[in-house]
């Protein structure tokens, strides 16, 4: 059912004000998501939970339990398959995080420089801690 030309008019006001409100969410939610579902893969991980059921059922009702263990592998097998499939395909490195970063991810960034800063005099503390306790006790 179409909009009036009221309510598009309401809309496109809305529109405005998130945009100078917050555009970092206004670019967000124009932009989507880039998440795709892969249906081959989702279908595939069904029939290996089904299968995994069926071999687990099978293990219980007859006292198998090398059929009832492969039964449960095929499930989780199959649950981690359909999980694989709704997970967000990786980002290219975008121009502005390249002349931000110089193309440096911030997992392959070290450790200290990924770390926010009010965490990161927590752990030194606790570092320095464990370093001397180290050093005291001879290790």
């Amino acid at each position: 059912m179409p909009l009036s030309e009221h309510e598009q008019r309401l809309l496109e006001q809305m529109e405005r004000a998130l945009h100078q409100e917050d555009p970092k969410l206004a670019t967000t939610m124009r932009q989507g998501s880039d998440r795709t579902i892969n249906g081959r893969q989702v279908l595939l991980g069904s029939i290996g939970v089904v299968i995994g059921l069926a071999g687990l059922l099978g293990g219980v009702m007859t006292n198998l339990v090398v059929l009832g263990a492969v039964g449960f592998l095929f499930m989780l097998g199959g649950t981690l398959f359909i999980g694989a499939a709704f997970r967000e395909p990786s980002k290219p490195v975008s121009a502005d995080s390249a002349a931000d970063g110089g193309g440096v991810s911030a997992s392959s960034k070290p450790k200290s420089q990924s770390k926010a800063k009010g965490s990161s005099g927590f752990m030194s503390k606790v570092e320095d801690r464990w370093r001397k306790r180290r050093e005291s006790d001879g290790f």
